[in-house]
């Protein structure tokens, strides 16, 4: 319980750190749909980690109702996880996201693939995400492909390829318009960087 206390104050703390419009804490708390989402999350995980699989499903479907925001119980999400305004994303199941990810309207982390050769469901057909990652709003990553760490993905891409560390993508489908080699992260909002992000 005290690890999952400490995970929530780094939700908190990275809300302040990349939501210019969120002054304290208190005001992340109460006024952050995001916020409101991740929470109820993560009481609706540990649910599913001890089986009330039915209880967590129905919890997770009133934060959708109040927040906009779908985010399926038994998805793996790290610390420091911001949804910035938030309606209509949506996290699959089987989806996992790293530490210090940040997502913007509109994205899915959807599945692909659902059946394997004999028909029966597959374990993995959501996308794992890195570290670091930047999704913009309306992008869609679908299927079970692996987003690299330090990764920004632009507005309304659609990923259904693996994309390596330190990649900017966009487009739909997404290519790579830029690999940094600076493997320090510096966060930007929506994945832009003040026009330093150039197509070639």
């Amino acid at each position: 319980m005290i690890a999952n206390y400490k995970i929530i104050l780094s939700d908190l703390q990275a809300i302040l750190e990349r939501d210019p419009a969120t002054h304290t804490k208190l005001e992340a708390a109460l006024c952050s749909s995001g916020f409101h989402a991740i929470l109820i999350y993560r009481f609706c995980h540990f649910l599913w980690k001890h089986r009330m699989h039915l209880c967590a499903r129905v919890i997770a479907q009133f934060a959708r109702f109040l927040t906009g925001i779908e985010i399926h119980p038994a998805a793996k999400i790290g610390s420091g996880f911001v949804i910035d305004h938030g309606m209509g994303v949506v996290i699959g199941e089987t989806a996992e996201i790293g530490n210090n990810v940040t997502l913007y309207h509109d994205v899915t982390l959807g599945g692909r693939k659902p059946y394997g050769k004999k028909g029966k469901k597959s374990e993995k057909r959501h996308p794992s995400i890195g570290n670091n990652v930047i999704i913009g709003c309306g992008a869609q990553i679908l299927g079970p492909i692996v987003v690299g760490n330090n990764v920004k993905i632009g507005s309304n891409a659609i990923v259904i390829h693996d994309i390596p560390d330190n990649c900017t993508v966009v487009n739909s489908p997404a290519y790579i318009i830029k690999k940094s080699q600076n493997k320090r992260h510096i966060f930007c909002a929506y994945g832009i960087e003040d026009g330093n992000d150039k197509m070639s």
